[in-house]
């Protein structure tokens, strides 16, 4: 009741009377009260005004799970949340809760990881009351050779959610880092469970640098974060539910098509090495080229010298700019 008195309250941006909240839920003024003020003790600034109810004050966010449930209005991507304050990782959490048969668009989110992964097994750093990490659960019922093309569909939907949040460009460098103003903000990991061909779950997890932080010396001069490039604060809460939208609708004509084909325009369009020469890092050779973009299997084209053109598939394989990181 706590996430639906929040919505209401964000909703109307007034006062909403006691009366009216006992009835929209069919509880008691007492249990209204107290709710209210759990909220508060939660952080909430809550306005008590005799004769015209309770009214919440916009100031700096509260982080948690009433304020993701209060503002998460997707169809199944991000229902239910699971929040903690601190985690070793949320994909190592949803891998657990898949396990025990936790549905598909169960979101694990967390306010700090003591043990972050990125692509690789790459540590990533995760202090707390600064950035996004969470975890989505899929349960998909399409063939084991359509799981890579997911984290393409993520890259897509966080690059979205964040120009929705916060109206910057985001950009995909293929095929899991999304980047701005030329730098790293966003790191995506996908993992799965299979036997014989059979997709128990997929978990795909990410990470976005949202506050103000310093990074370390090696990653200082490819790495950025929202508040650098927004130069304001960004709501962590309504950036993960934006993430959340874009990739329900995103997922879903991934899965109608059985492929990228719906959206490689979308996609290309922000490739952010699209056009540009790359080097291309694969243990069979590394070789150098032009980025032509994905296609339908979301392997990244890449056209030689002579005209030869090359799908890479991701796998193991990573593409650098010619003169830095994009």
């Amino acid at each position: 009741m706590k996430a639906k008195i929040l919505a209401l309250l964000r909703e109307r941006g007034e006062y909403v009377s006691g009366q009216e909240l006992c009835q929209r839920f069919g509880v008691s003024r007492t249990a209204v009260w107290k709710a209210i003020g759990q909220l508060k003790k939660e952080g909430y600034h809550i306005e008590a005004v005799q004769n015209r109810g309770y009214r919440l004050v916009p100031e700096t966010e509260v982080f948690g799970l009433h304020e993701l449930e209060s503002r998460m209005d997707t169809g199944w991507a991000g229902r239910p949340v699971i929040y903690y304050d601190e985690l070793a990782s949320t994909n190592l959490q949803a891998k657990l809760d898949a396990e025990r048969g936790a549905a598909q668009g169960t979101l694990i989110v967390a306010d700090m990881q003591t043990a972050g992964r990125g692509r690789r097994g790459k540590g990533w750093s995760s202090p707390a009351g600064t950035n996004v990490y969470f975890t989505l659960i899929l349960k998909p019922d399409f063939d084991t050779d359509l799981t890579s093309m997911v984290t393409l569909v993520m890259g897509l939907a966080v690059a979205e959610g964040i120009c929705r949040t916060c109206g910057v460009r985001a950009e995909i460098k293929w095929p899991n880092d999304i980047v701005v103003g030329g730098k790293k903000i966003c790191g995506i990991l996908a993992e799965m469970s299979v036997e014989r061909e059979f997709i128990h779950y997929v978990v795909i997890g990410v990470g976005i640098n949202v506050g103000k932080q310093e990074f370390p010396p090696e990653i200082a001069q490819t790495a950025t974060s929202l508040w650098q490039e927004c130069g304001r604060i960004v709501s962590r809460s309504q950036l993960i539910v934006n993430v959340m939208k874009a990739f329900e609708d995103r997922y879903g004509t991934f899965c109608r098509d059985g492929n990228l084909a719906g959206l490689m325009d979308d996609y290309n369009s922000l490739l952010v090495n699209s056009g540009r020469e790359v080097r291309v890092l694969d243990p069979g050779g590394e070789f150098r080229g032009t980025s032509r973009g994905i296609n339908e299997k979301g392997e990244l084209l890449v056209e030689r010298e002579g005209g030869e053109v090359t799908a890479v598939y991701a796998g193991e394989v990573s593409v650098r700019g010619m003169y830095g990181y994009v």
